[in-house]
């Protein structure tokens, strides 16, 4: 009888775990989409946290971001300031496709990033090359953009290793205070 009701408590857990996913379709209705061909152009800085599995902050960021675009085409230069003194770059080549999505490639992503958008919402999924002390890590990220005001963005992602969370990332970008520096 007791596997009877742990096989039973473990349905209705997985039911309500299931049920509580994000999917992009959920933030279809919006009155302006996010365009981030049209926010990500010019100048924005980020400020973000990293937490690792136990939801400590391990490390804090600031990210100054320029986006130029030619037609269906842009590159976002990233420069990271972190507060150990690291500081990295990353540069994505990004390409809008016919259908809205868009496909990306950086220096430290493996393969084609996917990007998809919904409303306000956009979802990027990549494999990212991570570097920690002498080895590197591929890890999978997915990303999660919402749109709160025409200045504002508000970012979470989960990186995981074999399915399993093994880090969290918070940023707020800002468009509005585009002149403001990391430094």
């Amino acid at each position: 009888m007791n596997k009877l009701i742990q096989m039973v408590l473990i349905s209705i857990i997985a039911f309500f775990l299931a049920s509580c996913s994000t999917a992009l379709q959920d933030y279809k209705e919006t009155e302006v989409p996010f365009d981030i061909k049209q926010y990500f152009n010019g100048n924005v800085i980020a400020w973000g946290t990293v937490q690792d599995y136990s939801q400590q902050v391990t490390r804090r960021f600031c990210v100054e971001i320029v986006g130029t675009w030619e037609g269906n085409k842009g590159t976002l230069a990233e420069k990271f300031y972190f507060n150990d003194g690291e500081v990295s770059f990353r540069n994505w080549q990004l390409t809008k496709q016919k259908d809205g999505s868009y496909r990306g490639t950086a220096e430290d992503v493996a393969g084609i990033a996917i990007g998809k958008h919904q409303g306000f919402a956009f979802q990027f999924k990549y494999d990212l090359l991570l570097k920690l002390d002498d080895e590197t890590y591929q890890v999978s990220m997915d990303d999660w953009m919402y749109q709160i005001d025409k200045y504002r963005v508000m970012n979470k992602t989960s990186m995981s290793k074999f399915g399993i969370d093994v880090a969290e990332i918070t940023l707020f970008f800002d468009k509005e205070f585009s002149q403001k520096t990391c430094q």
